[in-house]
């Protein structure tokens, strides 16, 4: 299988820094085509939030080509091994924030969304409420968020109409590099043709609906990586114009 890839980011309409951070990148191997995807959602006081989440960007790109050529040398990932490197690598990353973060006297973090496509096998890492979605004759949320609301529906508390409005809505229960200890959510599935898969931050979905993000990225659609980056581009601008105040970020992955 073959991969169409995009990313786009922005600043937003009220924010002076995009604290935001993205990487996708295609993997060639002798046993087929990969797509590495991380997105990133960073806070913090001092405009620090845009290091923490290129920090953890940066963690994860050493990560892709250094480590995951020797992992699945044979063809073969093991579910297990890479569970345990990525959860290795958000661990450290979450001390050296936290740590940075003390010596100068600002609490900082990030979110952390994580994503390897290969030709039968994705793997997804979540941290935080950074999102991945998959798209096929449908669409469905992949991860689940880490945060207050959250967990106020699984207790029957408030409905998830009710959450979308909440105001606490954008409270984290972990992130990385804010959270004493950071337990990673870890999701596993098979890789269909003519599907797609969208990371964003929270800034991309809270102006439109997933009616509107399918219509836009459904793989039926997604003709080429130059189609994708447009409509990634005209979903930003929308969500600018109905007044999102947060950074902007999504990147899609079609296999074709």
């Amino acid at each position: 299988m073959n991969f169409y890839i995009a990313g786009q980011t922005d600043v937003g309409i009220v924010k002076s820094t995009n604290q935001d951070s993205l990487l996708v990148k295609k993997i060639t191997t002798d046993y087929g085509g990969m797509v590495f995807a991380i997105l990133c959602d960073g806070m913090g006081g001092l405009a620090k939030g845009e290091l923490a989440s290129a920090t953890v960007i940066r963690a994860f790109d050493e990560w892709a080509q250094n480590e995951l050529p020797i992992l699945g040398q044979n063809g073969h990932i093991d579910d297990m091994s890479l569970k345990n490197q990525w959860e290795r690598i958000i661990l450290e990353q979450n001390v050296k924030i936290k740590n940075y973060g003390m010596s100068i006297g600002v609490n900082i973090g990030t979110t952390a969304v994580i994503l390897l496509v290969t030709q039968n096998r994705y793997y997804l890492m979540n941290v935080g409420d950074s999102r991945a979605y998959l798209l096929s004759d449908d669409i469905r949320v992949l991860t689940k968020d880490q945060t207050l609301v959250e967990r106020e529906i699984e207790l029957g508390n408030i409905t998830r109409e009710q959450a979308e409005v909440d105001p606490r809505r954008s409270v984290l229960l972990q992130c990385v590099g804010a959270s004493e200890n950071v337990i990673p959510d870890m999701f596993y599935g098979e890789v269909m043709p003519n599907t797609a898969f969208l990371l964003c931050s929270d800034g991309f979905r809270h102006e439109i609906t997933p009616e509107e993000i399918y219509a836009n990225l459904n793989p039926d659609i997604i003709l080429d990586s130059n189609e994708a980056n447009s409509r990634l581009r005209m979903l930003i601008t929308l969500n600018m114009q109905r007044n999102e105040r947060d950074n902007i970020t999504a990147a899609l992955i079609k296999v074709q």
